[in-house]
Parts: structure tokens; sequence; C-alpha cells
């Protein structure tokens, strides 16, 4: 059997031009991390092999790395890279999914102000509602038969915790606080906002993995859309920045997830 070789398409010249790299998507909310590789293997053409390096929630948005070719091979490596989140948590009510999905509880008991929040090593359980597999079996399957899975604790690492703002609530808009999160990979921040007490998280924003920013990021293609050029970072500069030996694009970066007016960050 010949040994299998990295995708091909032809330039322009008609030269066989190899397609290896990552491409920075900004995803929406309402899709999975799955539906955003399908989408852009589909714009590439049959052939391309596409992953991703770290899986967000159908209603996060944000940075998800989406690997091409031989990119696929450094996903480990690119998934140990640390992550920033911006995020928008209710205040003074429960989720059994601890985002807007699940079932919620009105309980009026609000964190602490300013909150208790967790830097260093974070001893945490992930979510019911999670992919870790518990007896070889995604907990989240089990969880929708209504089964009571004992999650198995973890340490994972918190380099930042900070409460941007925070609103008391009125008759309009329940009582809200924005959370900026910097943590090692493997962190719930589901799991961050819950053990704050009474929280779960509205919106979840990953701003950036590493060196890159989601100011640099493009949406996903659209349905029925052909990529002859992909935003593609080549594979030894996208290493290159993950080792912190090359410099990245830049950019601003984006203003924090579902930032209240002046008259409400005020209160």
């Amino acid at each position: 059997m010949r040994p299998s070789r990295p995708p091909e398409r032809r330039a322009a010249d008609g030269a066989a031009e190899t397609i290896d790299g990552v491409l920075l998507i900004d995803k929406p909310a309402g899709i999975t991390s799955h539906d955003v590789v399908a989408a852009v293997r589909r714009a590439l053409g049959r052939g391309v092999r596409v992953g991703h390096a770290g899986t967000l929630d159908p209603f996060a948005t944000g940075l998800l790395l989406v690997l091409v070719g031989r990119a696929t091979k450094s996903q480990q490596q690119l998934m140990a890279l640390p992550k920033r989140y911006e995020v928008v948590a209710r205040l003074g009510a429960l989720s059994s999914t601890g985002d807007t999905e699940g079932e919620i509880t009105e309980t009026g008991r609000i964190p602490a102000d300013p909150p208790a929040l967790a830097v260093g090593e974070v001893r945490q359980r992930p979510p019911m509602y999670s992919a870790v597999k518990i007896g070889g079996e995604r907990a989240y399957r089990r969880a929708r038969r209504g089964e009571r899975v004992e999650m198995p604790e973890r340490i994972v690492t918190v380099h930042r915790f900070e409460q941007l703002w925070r609103t008391a609530g009125d008759d309009a808009q329940p009582p809200r606080a924005a959370f900026a999160i910097e943590c090692g990979s493997g962190t719930y921040v589901r799991s961050l906002i819950a053990d704050l007490g009474d929280a779960y998280c509205l919106e979840l924003r990953r701003t950036a993995i590493g060196p890159f920013e989601v100011a640099d990021a493009v949406p996903p293609p659209p349905r029925g859309a052909s990529w002859s050029d992909p935003p593609l970072i080549g594979l030894a500069s996208a290493l290159a920045r993950a080792r912190g030996e090359e410099p990245g694009a830049g950019g601003a970066s984006a203003a924090p997830a579902g930032q209240p007016p002046a008259r409400s960050a005020r209160q």
C-alpha cells in the first residue's frame, strides 16, 4: 500500500499545492465546533483533512483554531495553549447545564460583590453536560437520559479571573456580571461561574488561544462557498507562534462581551 500524502490542490500555474495550516475562525452562537469543521471541509473540497484544536459549546462564540492537512497532527500541541475568555453571567439563578440551554431555577441569592475568584491551581468538577467520558461514554449523553453522574474532580490552572462590571438588575434586566478569564487547557468556564454561587453563563466568548487572537479571525464559510484561497496561517509559522518564536499578527482586543451602557456599568 502506498503511504498517504498530504492533500493537494492546483495553483494557478497548474503546480501541485499542499494545503497545510491553521485557520482562525470566529464561531457564531448556535452551531457546534463540528459544524464549523464540516463547513470548512466542504469549502476546501474533497480529500482535505480538517479538524480543530479545542471545542466551543454551541451557545459560545469566539476563536476556534481549525486545522487543515498536516496541521491536524499538531492538534495536541495547539490544544495545550492557554485560553482567554470574556463571560457575562446571570446572577441569582441556577442552570442545570451552567448556561442558557439548561433548566433555569430562580433563587434570588446573589453572589458577594466583590466575589471570591479562584486563581492559581483550582480543583473543579466538569459540568454533567460536558464531553468528558464516564465509563467510556460522554457525560452529556448520560445526563440527557436523566442519569446522575459523579463527575471526577480535576486540577486546572487559572491565571486571571477578574470581575469587569456588575449590574444590580431591574424590571427589564436580571442582575448580571462580566468576567475576564485566562486559564490553562482543560478548564471549564461554566464550572468557574457556577462555583461563584447562584450564577450561570449567559454569554461566553473565547477571545484568544495562546498568541492567536479572535480579532484576526474570519467567519466560517457560508454553505455552498468554495475557498480557493483560504486565509491559512502556514503550519510552520503557526507552530513557531505557538512556541513564542514568531510574533503574532496583533490586532485590537475585542470589547468585553455584552457590556452594558456606561450608566449600568457604574451600578
